[in-house]
């Protein structure tokens, strides 16, 4: 049988003291220890080993060829779960701190303790490629909510044509010199979608050789942008992001703002047709004006290994200040599925009906930026 475990917590104001007591009571198995939990990806060769709980030790995780150090795992294992959620410890802390009628700071510091809790156990999970639901969700996503909510008020459009179950594959443009339009994509449909998924985005591989960028992207549900990572998460039924534009994107100049690049070989598609998922386009504006690119200091991009160095109206002209995002305002839209479960795997073969289907997604989400951007009444207001 199954070991069990249940706490039972209480908090006693007394006052300016306050008592916390937890009560365990657990099965004749005996205490559930946190361990050592090893990840590997089969397809992209991800390891993920040696994590002990209290961060004493970490071990690093090379994807693609490219190394990511600081990843941490701790307590139960992923047990090969590609889309494992936070538990159901998580789960019933996030509910009770949610219970009407207790004040906010309350909230706060009783979700907090739980979290504690559950690092210091090892409940919580991690899947094969590193993400941790449980530090998303209590730590890297809160700080981004009032750049969100309130510097870039955030609108989204079309948010029921994402599926609440089930793989599926949003592809958008990519604009705005820092890729912030991955970033609030991503919290749009976690905090605004009925079933308040995950979407695993795809990075390029800079993002995963960076010092703590690596390691944060990988926590947060993102992976190298390869066919075989994209295709097991597909497979799993796990919501999939992707920006086929690069960094020919995300780096053009403000002159070409909202013209879309080349959307590579359509390799988006391919994955898509393999697993049999829908190509969701999704239309970003705003991102473009938060850095206006006007230059590029080539040479410093090659000294620095980046693909450029940008040059705005205020980087590097203000230094650290420089680097504030303009407050534009932004509409996120995400539009009707194309399906393709009827095309068959196969059809991942046919290259006239990949570029056929790679030209309908691009000309959509172009063809919706116009739209977009006549909809929007100020680029700042």
């Amino acid at each position: 049988m199954p070991r069990s475990r249940c706490w039972a917590g209480s908090v006693a104001a007394v006052g300016n003291a306050r008592i916390i007591q937890l009560r365990g009571s657990e099965a004749a198995a005996g205490r559930r220890r946190p361990g050592r939990t090893a990840a590997r990806n089969g397809s992209a060769g991800a390891e993920v080993s040696g994590a002990e709980v209290g961060g004493a030790e970490v071990g690093g995780a090379e994807v693609g060829g490219a190394e990511v150090g600081g990843a941490e795992v701790a307590g139960a294992a992923a047990g090969g779960s590609v889309g494992a959620g936070t538990g159901a410890a998580a789960r019933q802390s996030t509910v009770q701190d949610s219970a009407p009628g207790r004040p906010d700071w309350e909230r706060a510091l009783a979700g907090g303790l739980a979290f504690l809790r559950r690092r210091i156990t090892g409940d919580y999970e991690v899947d094969d490629f590193g993400f941790d639901p449980d530090l998303t969700d209590h730590v890297l996503a809160p700080p981004l909510r009032p750049l969100y909510s309130r510097w870039f008020r955030v609108e989204t459009q079309g948010l029921a044509h994402v599926p609440d179950t089930g793989g599926a594959l949003v592809v958008a443009n990519h604009s705005g010199t820092i890729p912030l339009d991955a970033v609030m994509t991503m919290l749009a449909v976690l905090d605004h979608h009925p079933a308040h998924r995950h979407l695993r985005a795809l990075g390029a591989d800079l993002v995963f050789r960076t010092p703590l960028l690596g390691s944060l992207a990988r926590k947060s549900g993102n992976t190298l942008a390869c066919n075989p990572d994209a295709e097991r998460l597909l497979a799993a039924g796990e919501l999939v992001g992707v920006w086929p534009e690069g960094f020919k994107g995300v780096g053009k100049p403000y002159a070409d703002r909202y013209k879309l690049q080349r959307f590579g070989r359509g390799g988006f598609v391919g994955a898509a047709l393999r697993t049999g998922v829908p190509i969701i386009p999704c239309s970003i504006v705003g991102a473009e004006e938060t850095y206006p690119r006007i230059g590029n200091a080539k040479t410093l991009a090659r000294l620095l290994g980046l693909p450029y160095f940008p040059i705005t109206p205020t980087f590097p002209w203000l230094g650290a200040l420089g680097l504030l995002p303009l407050p534009s305002k932004w509409l996120i839209d995400f539009g009707e599925p194309i399906e393709t479960a009827s095309l068959g795997a196969a059809a991942a073969e046919d290259p006239m009906l990949v570029f056929n289907l790679t030209d309908q997604v691009r000309e959509t989400i172009q063809q919706t930026l116009y739209r977009l951007l006549m909809q929007r009444k100020s680029v700042f207001l």
